[in-house]
């Protein structure tokens, strides 16, 4: 396996730096990708955070995960770890790089184009085509809580069997994005799986837990990893979703949250003016699990408050 000119053995683990840029300090950037090689044949896995510069939680997960040795004796297989891949967000507590650009929205990247786009490219090109399955470490954005979940695109059977395994509390079906990530490895069959957990910027050790407890699972599955496997969680399988916004701008209370089971026509929350002149009741539009809302306590008219997801099968 070689990677930036790179070769690692079998039976090795090493470090690589791929440098993406500078500052304009001058000071560089670099990309570290933590390789993990048993002696045996297994499959490849890529485990993936920081695509979001203020997705702090996936950062930790994969950090833990190297820390605590999960990849140290690997019984067969390999292992790409990448605990921070937009280092530009990270230093600024930003989403996005210092040109406004989402790297999630800039795959598969090109060598000499935006920052994003350098960002994406280094790890299309250096390290994609060396991994059969990847996983993917986000949380929520902009005060949106989400509750541990992966998503895979809906008719991806190679990807719900990988979700089966990592057995996060809800599996969500979702679209393919234009230049994601996922997108860019659904073009070469490689199955991801998008981790959800907790919100950017808040460290949220319930969402880690479940991050490793799955990374555990999923090595464990494919015989990469020794110990007992941990009993699956009733994989509950959200194929439809819908968001319910703000009706009216004011103080936001919410009765449900993150990983509730709702009924169409449930209070969720309410609105008040500051005054307590006017008051709008928040109410499920539909049944099922409420799997990402909103921590603002003030918020304005069209805001999204509940992600719920419906039509639910129990596998």
């Amino acid at each position: 396996m070689e990677i930036n000119n790179v070769a690692v053995k079998k039976g090795e683990n090493t470090t690589v730096k791929i440098k993406v840029g500078d500052l304009p300090s001058g000071n560089s950037i670099n990309l570290f990708a933590h390789v993990f090689r048993s002696k045996k044949e297994g499959p490849t896995m890529l485990l993936l955070a920081g695509v979001h510069g203020d997705e702090i939680n996936g950062v930790e997960i994969v950090r833990r995960a190297v820390k605590a040795g999960f990849f140290n004796k690997l019984k067969c297989g390999n292992v790409i770890a990448v605990p921070l891949l937009n280092i530009y967000g990270f230093i600024n507590f930003s989403r996005d790089l210092p040109d406004g650009k989402d790297v999630n929205r800039s795959f598969p990247g090109v060598k000499n184009g935006s920052l994003a786009a350098r960002v994406a490219y280094a790890l299309t090109h250096h390290i994609l085509p060396l991994v059969d399955f990847v996983i993917d470490f986000h949380t929520g954005g902009n005060s949106i809580y989400n509750f541990p979940q992966v998503r895979i695109t809906g008719d991806d059977e190679a990807s719900m069997q990988l979700a089966k395994d990592f057995s996060a509390p809800f599996i969500v079906k979702s679209d393919v994005i234009a230049k994601s990530l996922r997108r860019e490895c659904s073009k070469y069959k490689k199955p991801v799986l998008v981790f959800e957990g907790g919100e950017s910027l808040r460290i949220d050790n319930f969402s880690i837990q479940e991050g490793l407890k799955g990374i555990r699972r999923v090595m464990q599955i494919k015989g990469m990893m020794d110990g007992p496997i941990a009993d699956a969680q009733n994989n509950i399988v959200l194929n439809e979703d819908l968001w319910v916004r703000a009706n009216q701008s004011g103080l936001f209370i919410f009765y449900k949250r993150s990983g509730d089971h709702v009924e169409k026509g449930d209070l969720l929350g309410h609105i008040t003016d500051p005054y307590g002149l006017r008051e709008s009741k928040v109410k499920s539009p539909a049944t099922g699990y409420i799997f990402g809302h909103n921590n603002k306590p003030i918020v304005n008219i069209g805001d999204a408050l509940f992600h719920i997801g419906y039509d639910v099968e129990h596998h």
